[in-house]
């Protein structure tokens, strides 16, 4: 069997501990009860489990347990939020505010209200991937009842100032949701500081299981109406109804529980090495770093690269090293990164841009071996330029 590429992509998803597998595995065979079952040992043992991880999650983020919504992933978790909040305040005010740079499983949705009469406001960005914050204020009106703005950037790794948004919203009496899928375990987050009435979540971004998420729904100052979006079973407060999964709810909790345990070391250790990485190729004419150089999840770098064919770029690096271009939820469109592209890109320039996502496994010689590579498919592409011109 040939040798697996270099994966650095894990913005798009992590490989799962093992330490997270083997708190999950109980809960497949022997513990495999219905936490909804309440009449029984089976149930009873399983709602232990789901409540345990609600703690373990609602700790990471400051809040109360019981304002802890288990989804399906972020998607479910942002549709809930931004559907949801339309739907409950429609008497309210029918305008929303999101930032053009948002993943698009906020975009679409706020595209999708926009069919039924709501009105969007699409935050620009600075050159920098950060929202202007009198811009954002200026952009609140009487019938404004939500402002979503995810905390850090899944391709680009900026990172917002929450606490500053969410002031702003608070003053403002407006509702803040923050998608927080690329944050959590690398950032802290503090709901009760930083003013944030709905934040999504997912597992399998740290180490965890995909297919389980969170929504944070806050119930104090304000109380938050939401209007359910799946009906059935009465489950999670009748928000989010569905048995719930209890295997990924135990992997999410063991899964945050490491990160946050490990969040310190892991920082210093994966953003020494994105800046080895970034120093390697910096020294190649005609590449830039997209995104703000500071204000950025330590495991990111995003790159742009003059003088290339996007395309072949990616096929030069076929084999050797996992990484994209762009959003992997986008990656079946052959559009330009709408990240890059409200950065001020050209489609061309869009399009020859790398996003590497360092993670918990990744190793120094495996950076280096990809500095490697890239650079020199890189200076393969150009000189292949300039053969053709004669």
């Amino acid at each position: 069997m040939s040798q697996r590429p270099i994966y650095l992509d894990c913005h798009a998803t992590t490989p799962m501990d093992k330490r997270v597998l083997e708190a999950m595995l109980p809960y497949f065979t022997e513990h495999f009860g219905n936490p909804s079952s309440i009449n029984h040992f089976y149930g009873w043992e399983a709602e232990a489990a789901v409540k345990k991880a609600r703690e373990t999650i609602a700790n990471a983020v400051k809040c109360n347990p019981e304002e802890i919504i288990f989804t399906s992933g972020a998607t479910e978790a942002n549709n809930l939020a931004v559907k949801g909040i339309a739907e409950a305040y429609f008497n309210q005010g029918q305008h929303i505010i999101t930032v053009q740079t948002e993943h698009r499983a906020v975009l679409d949705p706020c595209k999708y209200l926009e069919k039924l009469g709501f009105k969007i406001t699409y935050l620009p960005v600075q050159k920098d991937g950060i929202i202007d914050l009198k811009f954002l204020e200026k952009s609140i009106r009487n019938e404004t009842i939500l402002v979503s703005v995810m905390a850090a950037n899944n391709e680009i790794g900026v990172l917002q100032p929450l606490k500053e948004i969410g002031d702003i919203c608070k003053k403002n009496e407006v509702l803040f949701h923050s998608d927080a899928a690329q944050a959590i375990g690398k950032i802290p987050l503090d709901v009760q500081n930083m003013n944030i009435d709905l934040l999504s979540l997912t597992a399998h971004k740290i180490y965890g299981p995909k297919g389980v998420g969170v929504l944070y729904i806050r119930r104090r100052n304000p109380r938050v109406n939401i209007a359910s979006q799946l009906h059935g079973g009465g489950q999670e407060r009748a928000i989010r109804s569905g048995t719930l999964y209890t295997p990924q709810i135990v992997g999410f909790g063991k899964a945050i529980e490491l990160a946050l345990a490990e969040i310190e070391t892991e920082n210093k250790r994966q953003s020494e090495l994105r800046n080895r990485l970034q120093e390697q190729l910096l020294n190649i004419e005609g590449v830039s770093i997209n995104g703000h150089l500071t204000k950025r999840l330590p495991n990111n770098l995003n790159v742009s690269i003059e003088g290339v064919d996007g395309a072949a770029l990616l096929l030069g690096l076929q084999g050797i090293v996992a990484l994209s271009s762009g959003s992997a939820c986008t990656s079946t469109t052959t559009k330009p990164s709408h990240v890059l592209k409200a950065l001020g890109h050209s489609d061309k320039l869009a399009y020859a841009s790398l996003r590497f996502g360092l993670g918990r496994f990744t190793t120094s010689q495996e950076i280096d071996t990809v500095a490697q590579q890239v650079v020199n498919t890189i200076q393969s592409l150009r000189q292949a330029i300039v053969n053709t011109k004669f």
